[in-house]
């Protein structure tokens, strides 16, 4: 039977340091926030304007499944867990996906503690 709405999202994470980004991605999959996070091998270029000023920084990109329900317990972990004052947290919604992954996506939350909101 086809699935009516895809629950699973990706959010993007940035981070400082590749140190910080394997803490923050060993810690959402270990506490079961997450099913997979993955860290970009090479650095992104992030310009942005903070505190008035345009800013330039080598940062490390996560990639995180997770869904939808998930979202709100992720998002006050990576807040914990996170050096910036305002770090990415940005969830983007999956439109298509292999029946399978999604599946295992879904299965990897099975005997997780109801920590989603």
């Amino acid at each position: 039977m086809p699935r009516k709405r895809i629950d699973e999202v990706v959010v993007l994470v940035t981070s400082g340091s590749r140190k910080e980004a394997r803490r923050i991605a060993r810690t959402l999959v270990g506490e079961k926030l997450a099913a997979c996070a993955n860290i970009v091998g090479a650095p992104v270029e992030s310009i942005y304007r903070w505190k008035g000023r345009i800013e330039t920084a080598r940062e490390i990109l996560l990639l995180v499944k997770t869904s939808r329900r998930h979202f709100r317990a992720l998002e006050r972990r990576i807040r914990e867990l996170h050096s910036y004052d305002v770090p990415e947290i940005i969830a983007l919604p999956i439109a298509a996906g292999s029946a399978g992954y999604l599946r295992w996506i879904e299965d990897s939350f099975q005997d997780c503690c109801n920590r989603a909101e």
